[in-house]
């Protein structure tokens, strides 16, 4: 979740396009709620307010784009299971008369050859799972956010379509029920710890929505007030991401529309573990103190880690406020060449810093937990409920195959992916040369024989690569024996949804530099 706000309307997250070779998306996207509702269902307008940031003058105000009207809504949450499966049967019910009137609508009428090939994915029925997913949140909205940014070459473009909507999408709760959880976490008087608490959220996302607010310069790490982000978790959403998750993968599975290669019982299930891991604000607040520590990269100068109150808990996550602005959007316009250059040369090499460093990585590519100051010109990281952890045996393993895919040693990258997982020894050697393609070119950027720096985005040699990494989808997904190794899903979002924010900036970025600063000095075992 972004945690930077401006005073009258903070950042929003944008919708991304797909990056080439992702098994499994976690895209925690938000949404701005700054514009009051008239009640509980109206929707509101909320403005995109992604900041310009080029390098204003000391005292200089950064200036905001101009809006872009979204529809929101606030609504209760649905915690019980009762209650959530009874809005799941009613999704249920009103697809399959969906499905039945459309039935009834081709026999009646000559062929139309704009119809949906699925009588259940008419444009009727996209509507109803959009809407009834964006109010439930929860394990439903994240499938749909971890998902969203496959490649358009591995779902249908009608389940991509519902994806894509649903991650533009987002409900917040209304005030009794933030009220609730707060009083449940932090106590009857929790206001008491806050000068100031702006009840209306600045964005809502799938397991919880941010508020605005001011701390108490008694509680204040600071010893002084200090303005602060609250993230306030949706009620009872970790007890409700099995039910869910099961209700959504029956709706998505009964017209058999998905690629028998996608594999979604393993998609789901690595889903389920990293979300319960993220409903837990207190380890994301753990996660955000190692990485502000000295040895990760509290001494690093290019980099802020905002500090997290020691009074936060599982369900409430009070962190310093930031005044950077997303990195992503339309912000990118108004960057100078040496700012996107910079921004993903930093980004790139966080990627590559937290697999063979730290052993911990961030893993939700969303730029917007990527925010660029461009005063001090430090990247602000502001979200680590996505933090993976990974063995010292599994990085050595990946290491080597990497290595091996920037050496573009064909035996080797076989070898090493027999070991990790990703191949049974069983395949066919359409199913080894895709496979092995792909990850030559994905390790094209750190290639010894590769021009440096290496250019990112439209009409560059990573446009190239991209589409030949999506061409090797198609047949990989159906000659593909076994799912991928558990710890790549995430892995590999983090590292794609890198070089996507790259080719995003349009930047250029000395990657052979960076692969062998890290990695020269690596020591296996």
């Amino acid at each position: 979740m972004t945690y930077s706000s401006h005073p009258k309307q903070p950042p929003l997250a944008r919708t991304s396009r797909q990056a080439p070779v992702i098994q499994a998306a976690t895209t925690e996207h938000l949404a701005d709620v700054s514009a009051v509702p008239t009640d509980k269902t109206d929707p509101a307008s909320v403005g995109d307010v992604s900041a310009s940031t080029g390098m204003p003058d000391p005292g200089e105000p950064v200036l905001l784009d101009r809006p872009r009207a979204r529809n929101l809504q606030s609504s209760k949450v649905p915690s019980s299971r009762l209650g959530r499966l009874f809005h799941y049967g009613g999704l249920a019910a009103s697809l399959g008369f969906g499905a039945a009137s459309e039935l009834v609508r081709r026999s009646t009428s000559s062929s139309d050859e704009k119809a949906p090939a699925s009588l259940m994915l008419t444009e009727g029925n996209i509507k109803r799972l959009v809407s009834k997913l964006t109010q439930m949140r929860g394990a439903a909205l994240k499938l749909g956010q971890f998902m969203s940014i496959q490649d358009s070459h591995v779902l249908p473009p009608e389940i991509e379509d519902i994806f894509r909507r649903v991650q533009d999408s987002a409900h917040y709760m209304p005030d009794w029920q933030m009220e609730q959880v707060m009083r449940d976490s932090l106590g009857a008087s929790w206001m008491d710890n806050f000068e100031s608490f702006d009840r209306l959220p600045f964005a809502a996302a799938s397991i919880g929505q941010v508020h605005s607010a001011v701390l108490k310069a008694s509680v204040s790490p600071t010893g002084a007030p200090a303005r602060v982000a609250v993230k306030v978790q949706f009620p009872n959403i970790v007890n409700s991401i099995n039910s869910d998750l099961g209700y959504v993968k029956m709706l998505l599975t009964a017209g058999k529309l998905l690629p028998r290669g996608l594999f979604l019982d393993r998609t789901i299930q690595v889903m389920k573990d990293e979300l319960a891991d993220e409903c837990d604000y207190s380890r994301e607040a753990a996660f955000a103190r190692r990485f502000g520590q000295a040895d990760h990269l509290g001494g690093d100068s290019r980099f802020k880690v905002p500090w997290v109150w020691e009074g936060s808990t599982d369900r409430v996550l009070v962190m310093e406020h930031v005044d950077g602005v997303s990195v992503g959007g339309s912000v990118i316009d108004r960057l100078s060449q040496r700012d996107r250059d910079d921004i993903a040369t930093r980004i790139i090499d966080l990627c590559l810093r937290e697999l063979f460093v730290f052993r911990a990585m961030q893993t939700d590519p969303n730029w917007t937990n990527f925010l660029w100051n461009p005063r001090t010109r430090k990247v602000e990281l502001v979200d680590f409920g996505a933090t993976r952890e990974y063995s010292k045996e599994f990085i050595d393993n990946w290491l080597h195959l990497l290595s091996a895919a920037v050496s573009e040693d064909r035996d080797a990258c076989i070898e090493w992916s027999l070991k990790l997982g990703y191949l049974t020894g069983q395949e066919n050697d359409i199913m080894l040369d895709a496979h092995v393609k792909s990850m030559v070119l994905l390790g094209t950027p750190f290639k010894a024989s590769t021009p440096q720096p290496f250019k990112f985005g439209p009409g560059s040699t990573w446009a190239d690569i991209t589409a030949e990494i999506r061409a090797q989808i198609p047949v990989m997904l159906q000659h593909r024996l076994t799912p991928p190794p558990r710890e790549t899903y995430s892995l590999n979002r983090k590292l794609s949804g890198a070089f996507l924010l790259a080719s995003r900036l349009g930047a250029s970025v000395d990657c052979r530099t960076l692969w062998t600063n890290v990695t020269d000095g690596y020591r296996y075992g």
